[in-house]
């Protein structure tokens, strides 16, 4: 089959949205690059054109323009240049602006298709409307190369001055442009209403890699449990910073027998005088071991005879028992990498390594808003009201995972309460809303998220409990988790949620998953995935809850947590397990 390259337009001026890095905007989700990015993830080599972006991978090759702006007939020059010295040069090539939020990898196939069925020099998309998209098509390579060198400048020429006289047009879905803000906001308002409900994973997938994260700062890391390095941290001082003795013994000099001074090396005392060949000093674990020692004698592995001479035992090992300087790592050395959480571990690390502060974001800092005028907290029920059963909890659940809870508040149900809460969450980097999920006529929360014109990350998620969770970014940098309003509906998905969504807002490394067979898998299956409490069972494995209530948390009395059941299992398939830790 003949190769395939693809050059990605991500420049341009964007002078109709205010000079913004267009391709960079999020739209259902993801960066419109990103979405070019993956509508041609199947060709052998891709090259971006426009400023560079470090965030690229380095498979990913990257060009620029001359001069920076001058248009998409340059920027293709550009991108076939960058392509030219690549070897075994592929025959077609796939040209993308990186514009089209909604342009998926099949919709490129099918140009491809038509392209070596057709053998056309070009094949272009055509809208819903008919319309070409002169950047969104499939040249041969020659074509191509010879239509360039055909024009006497690149600079600021249109499209159609390099479009060839053998074309053919393909309609596809996907390929309306966003040229202004106007068509950002109605992708964004169109992606969210569109998204079909997310699997659990994916739904992980998407907050970790569409949630712009906590912006770095300096912090001293006692103060900060929760957070997570922004940078490696280096050691500012060897360990051990000296040569000091591993076990409670005898530093010696030479191979023995050896004369005890009477001198004694204590750990944090002074180190002893340096030991001449033949000479022996009682030494602690931890002291400084003096000059001259070829190694430590462990106290069991020696005997001392009446005139003060040590002599080794027979038959016992032969080993130094000094831990050298710098032997676990020396002034400079990384002993944890960026993406590490600060937690009793890496403090204990840090302190060894004489570190006080490092670079981290975080703590997320969250506020709790409990939603519906039937919930009261505190104080006697009235006709109608229900206790607040799970918003005492939540700044615990949430502790589990580094998370601090600044306030806890009551919404009532009103038109615009939401848009207010939204709009003064700015002073957290979390809104956990419980209710207002469901969609029923007072579940207000994904139209007030839509008028603020935020990047809807999770819309609805294919699990039972938790369906209606629905997951957003506001352009404050706020992250808003909404959890149904059912209790266990509520704690389930927001154990299932809360761990990605904080190594995303920190960028802490994905956690690893608990896995273990379900024992009782066929029981609890469904055609979509189900989370219900669970034992541990002695000899590994999990057993699930066949019944469950989600109206209370009486269900996880006695439970060690919840199973993630996978859709359509059988007895003894692998199933995720959620500990309660509190």
């Amino acid at each position: 089959m003949t190769p395939v390259d693809a050059i990605v337009l991500a420049g341009g001026k964007a002078s109709r949205m205010g000079g913004v890095d267009k391709p960079a905007l999020v739209v259902g989700g993801q960066s419109m690059l990103d979405a070019a990015l993956t509508a041609v993830v199947g060709c052998t080599r891709t090259v971006v054109v426009g400023p560079h972006r470090p965030e690229l991978p380095p498979e990913v090759l990257q060009a620029q323009e001359i001069p920076a702006g001058a248009g998409p007939v340059a920027a293709i020059a550009a991108g076939l240049g960058a392509l030219a010295g690549c070897e075994f040069p592929a025959g077609l090539i796939v040209v993308l602006a990186a514009d089209m939020p909604f342009l998926t990898a099949a919709a490129i196939d099918e140009l491809l298709s038509h392209a070596r069925e057709s053998g056309s020099d070009a094949v272009f998309a055509a809208d819903a409307s008919g319309r070409p998209q002169y950047l969104v098509g499939v040249w041969r390579r020659a074509a191509l190369d010879a239509a360039l060198k055909a024009l006497d400048s690149l600079v600021n020429r249109p499209m159609k001055a390099l479009v060839p006289v053998d074309t053919a047009m393909v309609a596809l879905p996907g390929v309306e442009d966003c040229d202004t803000p106007e068509d950002v906001r109605r992708a964004r308002t169109g992606a969210a209403r569109a998204a079909e409900p997310l699997w659990l994973d994916e739904a992980r997938d998407v907050l970790r890699t569409s949630i712009s994260p906590l912006p770095a700062r300096r912090a001293t890391l006692r103060s900060v449990r929760g957070a997570t390095l922004a940078a490696p941290l280096r050691a500012a001082d060897a360990l051990p910073r000296f040569d000091v003795s591993a076990m409670d013994g005898y530093a010696v000099s030479g191979d023995g027998p050896w004369q005890l001074r009477r001198d004694i090396g204590f750990a944090g005392g002074e180190r002893p005088v340096g030991l001449l060949d033949g000479e022996a000093v009682r030494i602690a674990t931890g002291a400084h071991v003096p000059d001259g020692t070829s190694s430590v004698v462990r106290d069991e592995f020696v005997r001392i005879d009446a005139e003060g001479t040590l002599y080794r035992l027979p038959d016992t090992p032969i080993r130094e028992d000094v831990r050298r300087r710098g032997e676990y790592w020396l002034p400079g050395d990384e002993v944890a990498p960026a993406g590490t959480p600060v937690n009793a571990a890496l403090i204990s690390v840090a302190a060894s390594a004489e570190v006080a502060a490092a670079s981290v974001r975080g703590p997320v800092r969250a506020r709790i808003v409990m939603t519906g005028d039937e919930i009261r907290g505190e104080g006697p029920l009235h006709t109608g009201q229900t206790r607040d059963a799970i918003g005492p909890v939540l700044p615990d659940i949430l502790a589990w995972y580094g998370v601090s809870t600044i306030d806890r508040v009551h919404l009532r149900d009103s038109e615009n309460a939401f848009d207010e809460v939204l709009a003064a969450a700015a002073d957290c980097d979390l809104l956990v809303i419980v209710g207002a999920t469901g969609g029923g006529a007072a579940d207000q929360l994904r139209s007030a998220l839509d008028r603020t014109e935020a990047t809807m990350l999770l819309r609805r998620l294919r699990l039972r409990p938790g369906g209606s969770t629905v997951a957003a970014q506001l352009d404050s940098g706020t992250v808003v988790l909404g959890l149904p309003g059912n209790p266990f509906a509520a704690i389930g998905t927001l154990l299932a949620l809360i761990g990605a969504t904080v190594e995303a807002m920190t960028g802490a490394k994905p956690g690893r998953k608990i896995l273990g067979p379900l024992a009782n898998a066929s029981e609890l299956t469904a055609p979509v995935a189900r989370i219900v409490p669970a034992r541990a069972l002695p000899g590994g494995g999990f057993h699930g809850d066949l019944r469950l209530h989600t109206a209370h948390l009486a269900d996880l009395l006695d439970r060690d947590g919840l199973v993630v059941v996978p859709a359509d299992a059988v007895d003894g398939d692998l199933a995720e397990f959620i500990p309660l830790r509190g």
